[in-house]
């Protein structure tokens, strides 16, 4: 009798990520009606900062040491959060529709995967290709009935710049996340260092374009809390721990089962339809996610 084989976080982690950060943009739509996005992002991430610093010194965990290593843990954090949330809740809150933002952001995997052909001279298998197109076609499906009702013709090229510029600062960001200097850093003190770099650039963003509006409602405070812990703590954190032992292909493909995930969620939740092609759009994309990361 084989004897069973021991329990390990790599089996359930990509689920896991999935899972949560899928939330995120049910978070961004409870947010909208009660906190101007640049200053509850600044604030979601000001605390997350904090409790990675208080994790760290509660672990006695070695902090980066360099000003070219601290530099570049701040430019991640600038990236993959900042630059990343900052725009793309900015362009929602200046219409645009949030189908038309989670297709642009399922652009991010073929992102990844063109830089790292022609920046990083890596060679991926046909099927990895194959799956990426797989996958973006089944999120098109998905988001197919939000498109056709989104009047994508009205919105203004900044807006449309700043969506596609947050999803290009994703995938930049989680190319330096993956450079060398930073891989073996612990994650605890390198989180809040990353998450530093997050809040000087929405504190920026909001000085200079935001509107300091917090009704400090019980709702608004929920939401605080779920996007600093759930989100930032476990969904952010297992995006940084997943990049560090894969490929950033492979990781980032995961992105794509992402807004199909969400809408079933809002169809359970707000009871939104969900009509059969978009079904089969879910499956789709959960095969493509599937054979690109074989």
């Amino acid at each position: 009798m084989t004897a069973p084989r021991p329990f390990s976080p790599t089996l359930i982690a990509p689920g896991a990520f999935v899972l949560i950060w899928s939330t995120g943009f049910l978070v961004g739509r409870g947010v909208a009606a009660h906190a101007d996005p640049f200053w509850f992002l600044a604030a979601r991430f000001a605390c997350v900062a904090l409790a990675f610093c208080a994790a760290a010194a509660w672990a006695r965990a070695a902090w980066p040491r360099g000003l070219r290593r601290n530099g570049l843990h701040l430019l991640a954090g600038a990236l993959m959060s900042g630059i990343y949330l900052g725009p793309s809740w900015w362009a929602m809150a200046r219409g645009m529709p949030a189908g038309v933002m989670a297709l642009i952001g399922s652009l991010q995997p073929l992102f990844t995967a063109l830089v790292a052909v022609l920046w990083l001279r890596q060679h991926l298998p046909a099927r990895t290709w194959t799956g990426l197109a797989l996958g973006f076609g089944g999120v098109a499906l998905v988001l197919a009935p939000r498109l056709a009702a989104a009047d994508a013709a009205a919105l203004q090229w900044p807006v449309v710049l700043a969506a596609v510029g947050s999803i290009l600062s994703l995938t930049l960001g989680s190319m330096v996340q993956k450079s060398r200097w930073l891989a073996h850093d612990d994650l605890r003190s390198a989180s809040a260092v990353q998450n530093l770099g997050a809040v000087a650039v929405l504190l920026a963003m909001a000085l200079a374009v935001g509107i300091p509006r917090w009704d400090g409602s019980p709702a608004l405070w929920g939401y605080l809390a779920f996007a600093v812990a759930v989100l930032s703590l476990g969904g952010a954190t297992l995006l940084i721990w997943l990049m560090r032992r894969g490929e950033a292909t492979r990781t980032a493909a995961l992105l794509l089962a992402v807004p199909p995930l969400a809408a079933l969620e809002a169809w359970v939740i707000f009871g939104e339809t969900l009509a059969p092609m978009q079904l089969l759009g879910f499956v789709l994309a959960m095969a493509g996610v599937a054979l690109a990361r074989r």
